[in-house]
């Protein structure tokens, strides 16, 4: 009898266990280039990991959630060209000396975002060798800073826009340059005079702060953990690289520098180093405060 009833509290044990860890996400449907938000509530877990089954499998740390207890969380970036399906992420963690393995679907929708034609110089749409070789070198200092990330959360409130105006383009919209498909809108522009003033989404620590081919005068704002905002096309700058940020502050003034047709402010977002639209980014990124 003894033995029945230890047996029995050692299987309690186990299935205690096994159901003190929750695993879920925020929003389980998400359009291509959208962000989807995984929690992992968990105690007692160290090295929790996740990796998303798509072609190229992509795989992704967790971080503690410092706004609640006992809560892991990952952002799940879709990349703008990821079919649109059913995807199975595998989440991995250690508990107990032993490695444990979960899934969870991720639905993946097609964005179905518009083109607009756009008719820029020549000499903007197609720059020469030496310019090539800029916009090149451009693209790989950025990068290598978008592929980093700092273990710490550098914000400690919800995020805001950049400024209060009309959006004149949409992010994800297919980009036609003189008649030819390019690319699609990799950030969200604002209607902005020349001289407006462009404020900080949340705090954090400056990356970039320099003129760029395309994007012109550029700031870029890291904020911890993977979580870039930028800022393109300003006509003042009042940041450098390595100074700290609050949220709300005025970090320049919006202008018509680099590859544009008139005077705005793109703004764009990276997560994990993937292209993300924005506005979704902050929404979800808002969410981190709540179960």
């Amino acid at each position: 009898m003894i033995y029945k009833k230890l047996i029995l509290l050692f299987l309690f044990i186990i299935v205690a266990n096994a159901n003190d860890v929750k695993l879920y996400f925020k929003n389980n449907t998400v359009k291509n280039a959208q962000t989807a938000l995984l929690f992992l509530e968990a105690k007692n877990i160290i090295e929790p990991k996740l990796t998303l089954m798509s072609k190229t499998k992509v795989n992704q740390k967790f971080y503690k959630n410092k706004f609640l207890d006992n809560t892991y969380y990952a952002l799940v970036p879709i990349s703008y060209y990821l079919s649109p399906k059913e995807y199975k992420v595998i989440i991995s963690y250690i508990k107990d000396g032993k490695k444990v393995f979960k899934s969870i679907k991720l639905k993946v929708l097609d964005g179905k975002y518009k083109s607009e034609v756009i008719n820029v110089s020549k000499s903007k749409l197609k720059p020469n060798k030496q310019r090539a070789k800029r916009t090149k070198q451009e693209y790989i200092e950025a990068m290598n800073i978008y592929k980093t990330q700092s273990s710490e959360l550098l914000w400690n409130e919800k995020f805001i826009y950049p400024m209060n105006s009309k959006i004149t383009s949409a992010f994800g919209t297919k980009r036609v340059y003189n008649g030819f498909l390019k690319s699609y809108h990799s950030g969200t522009d604002y209607r902005a005079k020349i001289g407006t003033h462009i404020i900080a989404v949340n705090s954090g620590i400056v990356k970039i702060a320099q003129n760029r081919f395309y994007s012109g005068n550029s700031i870029v704002i890291d904020h911890g953990q993977g979580v870039y905002s930028c800022y393109y096309h300003l006509s003042k700058m009042y940041y450098k690289v390595g100074d700290s940020i609050n949220k709300g502050q005025i970090i320049g003034l919006s202008g018509d520098t680099g590859r544009i047709t008139g005077p705005h402010l793109h703004f764009s977002f990276r997560i994990n180093s993937i292209q993300v639209d924005p506005l979704q980014a902050i929404d979800i990124l808002n969410k981190l405060t709540s179960k």
